[in-house]
């Protein structure tokens, strides 16, 4: 029996709508999910634009209804959290510990999502903006602790690509200096992945007051505050050596803006690493004289998630009061509200919007 679920649905075009997809019985491997959170992210605004047509959304949690053959680690009645990076297990990265650059990702054949007669994909094979996913079973990591849904939803996405950024691939040591450049959701997880590793100074960099006040709520012992016509951020480098005496051992370019991608080798000393963190995929011009001194730039994807090493050590972070993720839930939104968070999202006005499926209109 198909279960009839309510989706936002973008037509690759820039626009997006709420309509009706039927969901085939999830097969052997799959896991049917009634979705009750799902972060709203700059990702989920450029889904608009990709040229296909998608259910939208890749950051969920929410209750599993049913279970295909073969799959054991959850049960219906479990709570969940959604994993987009899915791994298979057993290819050439996965089997090195790389699962967040898996060569094999299961997916749910695109034929099992129905919708009129027009092509349908689920956005990274998940397809969270709705009221049910069904998804492979990888993708699902059960919750065993009290929290939110909205909490639990925005682990799979922005909280684990900020941390893990922090701990899984810049291996930041106690006791050194770290910028973190851009305040929003993905910043602020790479400030507590700062705190976590027992960094001695936290810089916190951004345009926008208020977010600089969150920034150190988290746990920030710096804030700068950077002015937009300050070309490539020089100023702010330039506190940022006056503060570090010769520029931080670490610095994260969390802002997605392509102009700034490279604005962090100009914060860290001689041998210190910069790490872009947002995700910008254009081409920008990068001086090669910032590379010199040994200085090193890594782009990792999903702060090298191992999704189950990584989400249950977060889960017990949070479970003990070590991870602040309620205060990154700065607001919730019907789906049909999906404009407003995203207009709020690019205006700054909010850490971490979440859509809530079954919310009252």
């Amino acid at each position: 029996m198909s279960t009839l679920s309510k989706a936002i649905i973008t037509d690759g075009s820039g626009h997006f709508e709420i309509d009706e997809v039927q969901l085939e019985d999830p097969q052997a491997g799959e896991v049917l999910v009634a979705i009750k959170a799902s972060g709203v992210c700059h990702t989920d605004y450029d889904s608009t634009s990709w040229k296909q047509r998608l259910i939208m959304g890749h950051e969920g949690a929410g209750v599993v209804t049913a279970c295909g053959e073969g799959v054991s680690h959850v049960k219906p009645g479990d709570r969940v959290l959604l994993n987009w990076a899915i791994p298979c297990g057993d290819c050439f990265q996965c089997r090195t510990g790389a699962e967040n650059i898996c060569e094999r990702k299961a997916k749910v054949p695109d034929e099992r999502f129905h919708c009129g007669e027009l092509p349908l994909n689920a956005s990274f094979n998940l397809g969270t903006m709705a009221t049910h996913a069904i998804v492979p079973q990888r993708a699902v990591v059960r919750v065993d602790v009290e929290i939110p849904f909205a909490s639990a939803a925005i682990l799979g996405c922005g909280v684990m690509t900020g941390f893990g950024s922090v701990v899984n691939a810049a291996k930041v040591q106690k006791g050194t200096s770290v910028v973190v450049l851009g305040t929003g959701g993905v910043g602020l997880s790479v400030i507590q992945g700062a705190v976590h590793a027992c960094a001695r100074t936290i810089i916190a960099i951004d345009v926008n007051p208020a977010r600089l006040e969150l920034a150190r709520q988290f746990g920030a012992t710096h804030r700068i505050l950077a002015k937009r016509e300050d070309t490539g951020l020089r100023s702010a480098a330039e506190q940022v050596i006056k503060l570090t005496e010769r520029g931080a051992d670490y610095a994260f370019e969390c802002t997605a803006v392509p102009e700034l991608g490279a604005v962090p080798l100009a914060m860290i000393r001689n041998g210190g690493m910069a790490i872009a963190v947002s995700g910008v995929e254009q081409v920008i011009p990068v001086d090669m004289q910032m590379f010199e001194w040994d200085k090193r730039y890594i782009n990792p994807l999903y702060g090298q998630c191992r999704p189950f090493l990584d989400f249950p050590v977060l889960l017990s972070l949070y479970r003990q009061r070590r991870l602040m993720l309620d205060e990154m839930v700065t607001r919730t939104y019907p789906l049909s509200k999906l404009a407003d968070a995203f207009e709020d999202m690019k205006q700054g006005i909010i850490a971490k919007g979440v859509l809530i499926p079954d919310a009252a209109e």
